[in-house]
């Protein structure tokens, strides 16, 4: 899976301090574990969520099957900050309680590596308070978290587009960076949030802190943002429908990953599809993400997104295993450390007991590995989720 989906012609693999040792190699070891024929696959990366997060917004579903759309919503005073409201309300230990089951469940299906985004703060206590959770989160659960600041998600009615990113810039992220709270940053460029201008203020301002970078952008209207984001080094450029081929080429050249969230194209009732075919002609890598969220992408499920980018966006099977596991994994800089079997990377994989990879794109619910091993270790699935369910 180091770019390639096809299957292994080797049948053993060795782990040893947490990581791959060797591969295809046989020999003494402490301990053996017969697979009988299972699938090895590497762990499974959601390099896009917002799994974070209180409270829900099913009235705004209904009022979205009733002909309303998610900019009305928005601008209506809905969508991020009725989350934003609810997350005020609750306490850190809330949130950390909120999402264990969310994780457990993603875990239960192979999930090894998560992405969670703040954004649901939009004020410095509230933010740092999201961000303190996810990285609980991190400490306290058999997963690797990483934690992206993502202030700059919508503009709260106390303050004014500018003040706000006076806020983000020159409070927030010293804050967070202070406390390193967060291994990246990320803003919504779209005509209801954020422009380029400010994206170039925040980028500037955060690659000073050391910190990673990466961009929500064309999901609603193209405004340029995809391309913008990846000359400034923007390790992703997320959502992408209405990526234009300027954009394009613009990600292939800086080498960009194109995340992918059809989990939002179909709960939003998108019609514009992202343009996968100009991405495989100029060869951006193609991740794919559940966008885990109360608003856009209420999924739960890692494996239900990967049938959907096949089935919605055409994505071959190859393609999908690929963008859950090599390039999620590049998506959020540590293709290094996990995301494909190789000699020195995390020993980070899952047994499954399927007659072919293709199966997990295929079948829609009832899958689950027989095993799923971080950093070298079993996680037995009925006792991660007692004891997360239960605190």
């Amino acid at each position: 899976m180091n770019g390639d989906a096809s299957p292994a012609r080797q049948a053993c693999l060795a782990v040893s301090g947490g990581r791959i040792a060797a591969i295809g190699e046989t020999g003494e070891a402490r301990e053996t574990v017969d697979a009988n024929g299972a699938c090895l696959l590497p762990g499974f990366i959601d390099c896009h969520t917002h799994a974070v997060y209180a409270g829900d917004r099913s009235d705004e579903h209904a009022a979205r099957l009733g002909g309303a759309s998610y900019e009305e919503i928005a601008r209506g005073g809905g969508g991020i900050l009725t989350t934003v409201r609810a997350v005020a309300d609750a306490s850190e230990r809330q949130l950390i309680d909120g999402a264990r089951p969310r994780l457990a469940t993603l875990l239960a299906e192979g999930v090894t590596t998560i992405e969670i985004k703040s954004g649901y703060g939009l004020d410095l206590a509230n933010e740092l308070k999201m961000l303190r959770t996810i990285r609980e989160l991190g400490a306290t659960l058999p997963m690797n978290v990483v934690s992206t600041f993502l202030g700059a998600h919508t503009i709260p009615g106390n303050h004014s587009h500018e003040s706000y990113m006076d806020l983000v810039v020159d409070e927030m992220l010293p804050a967070v960076a202070a406390e390193d709270l967060a291994d990246a940053v990320d803003i919504f460029v779209e005509n209801i949030a954020f422009t380029i201008a400010d994206m170039e203020r925040l980028f500037a301002a955060a690659t000073g802190h050391g910190l990673k970078l990466r961009a929500h952008t064309e999901q609603l209207s193209n405004m340029g943002g995809g391309a913008r984001a990846a000359e400034l080094g923007a390790s992703s450029c997320d959502h992408l429908e209405h990526l234009d081929e300027d954009g394009v080429r613009a990600m292939a050249s800086a080498g960009s990953v194109a995340v992918l969230l059809p989990g939002a194209f179909y709960f939003l009732g998108e019609t514009r599809l992202p343009p996968v075919a100009e991405l495989r002609k100029h060869q951006v890598p193609i991740a794919v993400a559940s966008d885990l969220n109360p608003g856009s992408s209420p999924i739960n499920s890692l494996l239900a997104c990967l049938h959907m980018a096949a089935t919605l966006f055409r994505l071959t099977p190859g393609e999908a295993l690929l963008g859950v596991t090599r390039y999620a994994a590049q998506a959020l800089g540590l293709d290094n450390e996990i995301g494909s079997l190789e000699v020195g990377k995390r020993a980070d994989f899952c047994l499954w007991e399927i007659s072919a990879p293709e199966l997990l794109c295929y079948q829609l619910g009832g899958l689950r590995p027989l095993a799923v091993y971080k950093d070298g270790q079993r996680v037995i699935h009925e006792q991660i989720f007692m004891d997360n369910l239960n605190g």
